[in-house]
């Protein structure tokens, strides 16, 4: 079983949406505001101030923020890593695409 690559930095490039370098090298970007648009859980991350106040946590394995309760809203390396890779796949595929 291998271990995911671990998170070196996270930051917001615009309101949900993080650029982020793991420590294999590899750098993405990726497009949260679907999730964050839900709503419930994610209704903090909604105001931009919020979603700025982000941190790496867990040594790397999660981007993270505590919202104004105290609870915890969190993505994992993991899965924060499959998005990067089939977001950056999807828009190499839109940009190869001729109207």
């Amino acid at each position: 079983m291998s271990v995911p690559p671990r998170i070196v930095s996270a930051e917001p490039v615009i309101h949900g949406v993080l650029k982020i370098v793991w420590n294999d090298g590899y750098e993405g970007v990726v497009d949260l505001r679907p999730v964050i648009s839900r709503g419930r859980i994610f209704t903090y991350l909604q105001d931009r101030e919020n979603f700025r106040k982000l941190s790496v946590e867990d040594f790397g394995h999660s981007v993270g923020w505590t919202d104004a309760d105290g609870a915890e809203i969190d993505f994992g390396s993991d899965t924060l890593r499959m998005k990067a890779e089939s977001q950056a796949e999807l828009n190499q595929l839109v940009s190869n695409l001729r109207v």
